[in-house]
């Protein structure tokens, strides 16, 4: 049943306070009732300082005090934005969304950034169907993929450790995410791991006698284990290592007795879909990119 909008507003924030957040985390709750993943990244918003909360723009739409719409921003480094948001479902199909994304636009001519991503679940119908409505055209998809039995049933290789990292790793953390990733080392800040575990993330150095060969960040949240940012070296991989890593990092995570362990894969990367499912993880849902650029004619 739709609802009518009586008292509008819209507020944007750079950094939401704990009513905005619980607000969000509600209705992000009530959507996802409906089969479908927001990755709204909010724990993440929230652990960040004032300085990094430049790079993010919350648009929040409500009625009265009712929060019916929410739109964000994120830009994690490099010149390009990631935006996901959602409607309270008896307010779909009345330009909430629409409005919201208008001044997504706004913000977005004030960057530098030439490139917007948008994020919508594969089985979201009405955020596949408003994308569409933008001409904007798919450039990737990511499996979100859990592991529930709380053991891989496999033991690492015993000559590589993972060793906490330090301020210390920082730039070789920034060297081997260029390389993963394929970002320019020069686009983003480094990534100071002492300061990343005050937020919930640890990041690991995956070692060979002392030689750094990968890395992983281990992120907790939630009662949840989130696994992110695993790579091997090109010289060290079809070896095993990245098989060792995955299996040691569930292992810290299960000390934790957490309930569920999680991790994202690019749908193309075949061989880390396999080696994760062989390790026991699902694919559970699947999150869909598309993008827009500044020089596309309907932006």
């Amino acid at each position: 049943m739709k609802h009518t909008i009586h008292n509008p507003r819209i507020v944007e924030k750079a950094q939401l306070d704990q009513k905005e957040f619980k607000d969000i985390n509600s209705l992000k709750v009530l959507v996802e009732k409906e089969a479908i993943t927001l990755k709204l990244e909010l724990d993440y918003k929230m652990s960040k300082t004032t300085r990094e909360k430049d790079q993010m723009s919350e648009f929040m739409y409500y009625d009265g005090n009712l929060l019916i719409g929410y739109i964000g921003i994120c830009q994690f480094g490099g010149d390009m934005l990631e935006v996901n948001g959602m409607v309270r479902p008896e307010y779909r199909r009345l330009g909430v969304f629409r409005q919201l994304f208008a001044q997504v636009k706004e913000e977005w001519k004030k960057r530098e950034a030439e490139d917007l991503l948008l994020l919508t679940d594969a089985n979201s119908l009405s955020g596949r169907s408003f994308i569409k409505s933008l001409g904007a055209l798919h450039d990737h998809s990511e499996y979100d993929m859990l592991l529930k039995d709380g053991t891989t049933k496999q033991r690492p290789i015993h000559d590589l450790a993972l060793r906490k990292a330090g301020n210390q790793d920082a730039k070789e953390i920034s060297r081997q995410n260029a390389i993963y990733f394929q970002i320019d080392e020069t686009d983003t800040a480094l990534t100071l791991p002492e300061e990343e575990e005050k937020r919930g993330v640890t990041i690991y150095m995956a070692e060979l006698n002392g030689q750094s060969v990968g890395k992983v960040h281990l992120e907790v949240s939630g009662g949840k284990g989130g696994i992110y940012g695993l790579g091997v070296l090109p010289e060290y991989r079809r070896k095993g290592y990245g098989r060792s890593i995955l299996i040691q990092a569930v292992n810290i995570l299960m000390e934790k007795q957490l309930s569920v362990i999680m991790l994202q894969v690019e749908s193309k990367n075949e061989n880390a879909l396999s080696l994760y499912q062989s390790c026991g993880f699902k694919v559970t849902s699947t999150m869909e990119y598309y993008k827009l650029s500044k020089n596309d004619n309907n932006t």
